[in-house]
């Protein structure tokens, strides 16, 4: 089945289910550019075309409206906590639609069709980047941004689970916007304490202001790096240990 005759069969079946027509027309051209992007066909990537708009029902996005009609909020959490607060918030129905400057998750959430959404992280640097969008592009997976060497993927949960995707009664936006693990708040008091006791030696003229600078770049890049071998090491306590 051509491209036409399958977007044809989706519009008609989503027609038939009660979506609106402009709701029919944003899904059918996002798909095509999802298609586009990924070089397949719609039959190979999404399934026969009347079992894909059944799991779609109701639940096609709706065409971008005025900000007003969308919620917005932004977070963020150590590498330790990221990824279990994104499935907390993901389920919630919000949308990650970048990460800022410094880290921080900027989502989206539209009352009336809010969706659940899954996450995941993955390593990008180096050649790693179009191996890791090769294997997940297929599967749904697209970039939602980026920070350090990490690179963090979306996909609606609608795209396998159906209905079962939407949010039924999304919970009001959290006030809080800061998830820090019990390791990420130990990092964060020893780098506090070190940097302190750097800014102190300053003053007093035991440092001067290139030895402080080099103290403060000494101490995060080396918080840094025991940030990433706890991570590790955390990683492969879950793995288990190797067949």
């Amino acid at each position: 089945m051509n491209d036409t005759a399958y977007f044809a069969e989706v519009t008609g079946a989503l027609a038939a289910a009660g979506v609106p027509a402009a709701q029919i027309e944003a899904t059918v051209e996002d798909l095509r550019a999802h298609l586009a992007e990924s070089g397949t066909a719609p039959e190979e990537e999404f399934g026969p075309a009347a079992r894909f708009a059944a799991r779609l029902g109701g639940l096609a996005p709706e065409p971008d409206g005025p900000d007003a009609a969308a919620e917005h909020w932004t977070w963020t959490a150590d590498l330790f906590n990221d990824r279990r607060m994104l499935a907390v918030h993901g389920a919630q129905g919000w949308e990650v639609e970048s990460l800022d400057p410094i880290g921080r998750f900027v989502c989206r959430r539209t009352p009336g069709s809010a969706l659940r959404w899954e996450y995941r992280r993955e390593v990008i640097a180096g050649r790693r980047r179009a191996r890791v969008e090769d294997e997940l592009t297929p599967e749904g997976w697209e970039p939602c941004g980026e920070w350090l060497v990490y690179g963090y993927f979306k996909r609606p949960a609608a795209a396998l689970a159906g209905p079962a995707g939407a949010v039924q009664a999304p919970p009001a936006a959290p006030h809080r916007w800061l998830f820090l693990s019990r390791r990420g708040k130990a990092v964060l008091a020893v780098w506090t304490l070190l940097v302190g006791g750097a800014t102190a030696a300053f003053f007093v003229g035991a440092l001067g202001t290139a030895g402080l600078a080099i103290a403060i770049a000494l101490t995060s890049s080396l918080s840094a790096v025991w940030t990433a071998g706890l991570e590790n090491a955390a990683g492969r306590e879950r793995r288990g240990p190797a067949a």
